[in-house]
């Protein structure tokens, strides 16, 4: 069973105005030290930012009313200095830069099915939307997707289904519950979003301690579980691993090249900010 939501919901715009702050101080910095928690909804969007690399505010809300598609929202930034002695760590060399347990996790067929579903209605549909799959001897589908009529998704998710299905998979009968309480807008004036609440989405089975979003490479939430995933599709088998902070070495590796994968997969979905809009999976 796995649940997937869409970049419009409220706690993934969280995840990307976190995404779009650490890439302005990627922007001024290659090796920026940068921490940011978002909490948005009903017209207020409040950040706070752990930075050694100074963000102008008006930088800031621009991006948030670029994401959110609205200019009627209050932004209040707040930025704070980054802990000398965390700071500290990072000087001579890149060290690890948080404790934690990491796991990576093959993809299984299941999430692929339903991300791949969840991008073609986000295609079709660019609002606030969540979905979870439960393949079985029957499969059990469920949308919920706003600011679109019952009738209009239910036959769009029934063609995008079926046409997922292989000559081998058709005798599986799939239920569905789509919109169950009908027409509905979603959004941030509807519910609330948090930075990092949506990791089950964004990782799957993979989900541990630590959050992928709104912090720097140095972070081992950020690099050691991009890096955890990559191995654990390349072995296909489960990958565990885990660092203390001003660890020099991860899996046999010196943190530095731990940093420079994790780089390069950002680099190629475009940045943190693209990064934070569909996750891992």
């Amino acid at each position: 069973m796995f649940e997937k939501v869409n970049p419009s919901h409220p706690d993934k715009l969280a995840d990307r105005i976190a995404g779009a702050i650490v890439d302005l101080a990627y922007a001024k910095k290659r090796n920026p030290k940068v921490a940011v928690e978002v909490l948005i909804g009903h017209g207020k969007c409040s950040i706070v930012s752990e930075t050694s690399t100074e963000i102008p505010k008006e930088d800031v809300a621009s991006a948030v009313r670029r994401i959110t598609g609205t200019n009627y929202i209050d932004v209040e930034y707040r930025e704070f200095r980054q802990d000398p002695i965390l700071h500290d760590n990072q000087k001579k060399l890149l060290r690890c830069g948080d404790n934690g347990i990491f796991r990576g996790m093959p993809v299984t067929q299941e999430q692929k099915r339903l991300s791949e579903i969840a991008h073609l209605l986000y295609d079709q549909f660019p609002h606030d939307g969540k979905y979870i799959l439960n393949m079985g001897d029957v499969d059990h589908l469920i949308v919920c997707q706003s600011n679109v009529g019952e009738k209009v998704i239910r036959s769009l998710v029934s063609d995008i289904y079926l046409n997922m299905l292989t000559d081998t998979q058709t005798k599986f009968v799939v239920n569905q519950s789509v919109n169950p309480l009908g027409y509905w807008t979603g959004g941030t004036d509807v519910d609330s979003g948090a930075t990092n609440r949506k990791l089950g989405s964004d990782m799957g089975d993979a989900v541990t301690g630590g959050g992928l979003h709104g912090k720097d490479l140095t972070k081992a939430d950020v690099s050691v579980n991009i890096y955890a995933h990559l191995k654990a599709q390349e072995v296909r088998h489960p990958v565990e691993l885990y660092c203390a902070i001003g660890d020099e070495t991860v899996d046999g590796k010196p943190y530095g090249e731990i940093v420079e994968i994790a780089r390069e997969y950002i680099d190629k979905v475009g940045g943190f900010e693209k990064f934070a809009e569909w996750g891992l999976i």
